[in-house]
């Protein structure tokens, strides 16, 4: 049987104090696992945003062509 595969997501949250808290780092075997670890250290969080790394490296997810096309448009 082999391991599940975990990846490493990355969060940006604002604490319930209001504070943001940016580049926190967790494994899940999902998102909505790693979610619910952020959770249990962070108890009513607002998850401002959350996107799997790659490389230790937050990307944003891929452009559409229509939102390249309304980026040249508005040139």
């Amino acid at each position: 049987m082999q391991a599940p595969v975990m990846t490493k997501y990355g969060f940006r949250i604002r604490t319930r104090d209001g504070l943001t808290v940016e580049n926190l780092q967790i494994y899940g075997r999902d998102g909505s696992d790693a979610e619910r670890k952020l959770r249990q250290m962070y108890h009513e969080c607002e998850i401002i945003e959350c996107m799997p790394l790659f490389g230790g490296v937050m990307r944003s997810p891929s452009a559409t062509f229509e939102d390249v096309a309304r980026l040249i448009a508005t040139r």
